[in-house]
């Protein structure tokens, strides 16, 4: 048992998103589904309750409470990139998959969660400081899915 653990509420997929993110990202999995012991608001006896999982190693909580909330971009997972192929493959997945692109690198999946798929050179870029930043800055404003080689001709001036 993890000291802090991300707890993210669902409709009623925890599971279905867990699997999902499991299959995307490199070191995550499923570690655990716990089924409901009785009838609860949202659900009933044996449907699943929760599901333990990790997203790029860090130790998640889905929880199937019903419509009662649902996501907002005050909360996402950030995902470093080394490269297009992998940026590519990421937000495909994620949008693909039924979910909803934004801006400045951010997506949706189909339950709702907020993702922002960030190549390493955008943050390096901004990191600078000074006009590479701005100019990197500018061009990320642009986007939707980050283009790293507009990013790298940004920094470049």
């Amino acid at each position: 048992m993890h000291k802090n653990t991300i707890c993210i509420w669902y409709d009623k997929d925890a599971e279905a998103a867990a699997r999902f993110y499991a299959d995307l990202f490199p070191d995550s999995a499923v570690t655990r589904v716990t089924h409901a012991p009785g009838d609860y608001p949202s659900g009933q006896k044996g449907d699943v309750l929760t599901v333990e999982f990790t997203v790029c190693g860090i130790p998640c909580l889905g929880l199937n409470g019903g419509p009662a909330f649902s996501h907002s971009e005050a909360f996402s997972f950030q995902i470093s990139t080394e490269d297009q192929a992998e940026t590519d493959r990421y937000w495909d997945a994620i949008v693909g998959n039924g979910g909803e692109e934004s801006a400045c690198g951010w997506c949706k999946d189909r339950w709702g969660l907020s993702w922002q798929i960030t190549p390493r050179t955008l943050m390096e870029a901004l990191a600078a400081g000074g006009d590479e930043a701005k100019r990197a800055f500018e061009a990320m404003m642009q986007m939707r899915k980050i283009d790293v080689a507009a990013i790298d001709a940004a920094r470049k001036g």
